[in-house]
């Protein structure tokens, strides 16, 4: 059975918020997160569907337009978001595929739940799926969908990206179901990682643990013998944003007033700090929240001259290592505004807060320097939105290198944040940098976003496939 779609997205979340109210009436809002902000403005534009979950355990919703999308809830319950999605995706494979900062764990129950989560969004995704259609499956907890999806469906063309990084095979190697992963991976036609380094993982990985030949940059998948070998290729696509739909946003009067206002309210210090991140222990809040305090125990900045918004986003609050992360953050913004606090002015301002995407914009226009700490990241979207934001061509963006985002933008100040010497130095040459140089590398920097946007990312990956069909079809 196919569907209509001629192009399906496949990825854990709907790009909508789905409510029913005690009459049963439906209701939806557009979902918050990078992932849907990177595709939601590419698949209206492609009138396609979208196969995920709603967000909320046991909510069984039949197929509906919205959001100029055609989306295909699939139902999980709450014993599948405990072991599938917090259990497998966010215990297992979020801290192994993020150079183990914390220990996954390795329990078999929520490998079988997420090997059955992946066998229903693969048929969902091959119901949904016209005949030759293109399927773009998205992200790490979906990481058996393209094999599953290539028996059910041998017509459609996969392709599979990965929105965090891919470890060193000697990390993935601890991956008790490691061959079935990689199986899984390789039933895709184009396989997509973030940076050069994460794709080079996955094919050491498949060369040591696979018997598939990798030729340069492509996998000759044997599926089975005396049957001619199936080619995968991988490739590095660097995520992006909406950039022109953020330049426009910032530059509106109600946004600049805002920024305005913010700076007002913090007592117009000289100098406005900026972390924004998802509270979750790969961001590097901590890190962030030492330099500070130490530039301040140091004297190099005092309050109220200098002071750090940190925004950090409520994240999978039902797991242990989230809590723990977030009584340790707020202790230690205690700490430093005890010790540093000028009488009414703090230098650290804590936001454990979701905030509209106008607010964001406004915090990014006010901001002087922004700080990106990341122990590991994939991309850090944040990053480009800062970028885009800056209308007026003064604001400094300082990068760990530990971030895709560091390949893609070097005209940023990159760090390393486990160096605390050395990234107090770079906040320092951040903070005292001359107007000049500011605008000159703020201005490269959003000719580089403004040219390589979320849409010239989702084209890139398209035409990849295309040509893929293609050669297929010869």
């Amino acid at each position: 059975m196919s569907g209509t779609a001629e192009v399906v997205v496949v990825a854990n979340r709907l790009p909508v918020d789905i409510s029913v109210d005690s009459k049963g009436k439906m209701s939806w809002d557009r979902a918050p997160g990078g992932l849907v902000t990177a595709l939601a403005p590419v698949m209206r534009s492609r009138h396609g569907a979208w196969v995920g979950w709603s967000g909320k355990p046991d909510l069984d919703v039949e197929p509906f337009d919205g959001d100029g999308m055609h989306l295909v809830p699939v139902t999980l319950s709450g014993e599948d978001v405990k072991d599938y999605y917090e259990g497998f995706s966010n215990g297992t494979l979020w801290p192994l595929y993020h150079d183990v900062i914390v220990d996954p764990e390795f329990h078999r129950a929520w490998w079988n739940s997420y090997d059955k989560v992946n066998r229903r969004f693969a048929k969902a995704a091959a119901e949904a799926a016209a005949e030759g259609a293109t399927v773009w499956i998205h992200d790490y907890q979906l990481q058996l969908v393209p094999a599953l999806l290539r028996k059910l469906r041998p017509d459609v063309t996969i392709g599979w990206f990965n929105h965090i990084p891919f470890p060193p095979v000697e990390i993935f190697s601890q991956l008790p179901w490691r061959e079935r992963v990689l199986q899984g991976l390789l039933g895709a036609d184009v396989i997509g990682f973030q940076r050069s380094w994460d794709s080079e993982n996955f094919l050491r990985s498949v060369k040591r643990l696979t018997g598939d030949k990798v030729r340069g940059t492509t996998v000759h998948v044997q599926a089975r013998p005396k049957v001619p070998t199936r080619q995968v290729k991988v490739g590095v696509y660097p995520i992006s944003i909406d950039t022109a739909a953020f330049d426009e946003l910032s530059r509106t009067e109600k946004v600049a007033k805002r920024s305005r206002q913010i700076r007002a309210e913090l007592g117009n210090p000289d100098v406005l700090l900026l972390g924004v991140d998802r509270l979750d222990y790969t961001k590097g809040i901590r890190h962030r929240l030492k330099i500070m305090g130490e530039l301040l125990r140091d004297h190099r900045v005092k309050a109220p001259e200098v002071c750090l918004v940190q925004v950090a986003s409520p994240s999978r609050e039902r797991v242990e290592q989230y809590k723990t992360l977030r009584d340790e953050v707020e202790v230690t913004v205690g700490r430093i505004n005890g010790d540093y606090a000028a009488l009414g002015r703090s230098p650290v301002h804590y936001l454990h807060q979701t905030f509209p995407v106008e607010e964001m914009a406004a915090l990014y226009r006010a901001a002087d320097v922004m700080l990106v700490t990341s122990l590991r990241d994939g991309m850090n979207l944040v990053a480009k939105e800062f970028i885009a934001a800056q209308v007026d061509l003064d604001g400094v963006l300082v990068l760990s290198e530990f971030t895709g985002a560091a390949d893609d933008l070097p005209q940023a100040l990159v760090m390393n944040p486990h160096d605390i010497e050395g990234a107090k130095r770079i906040v320092m040459q951040a903070i005292d940098m001359p107007n000049d140089e500011k605008r000159r590398r703020m201005r490269a920097l959003r000719r580089k976003v403004a040219k390589e946007d979320v849409a010239a990312w989702a084209d890139r990956f398209f035409a990849d496939l295309a040509k893929v069909k293609e050669s297929n079809n010869d």
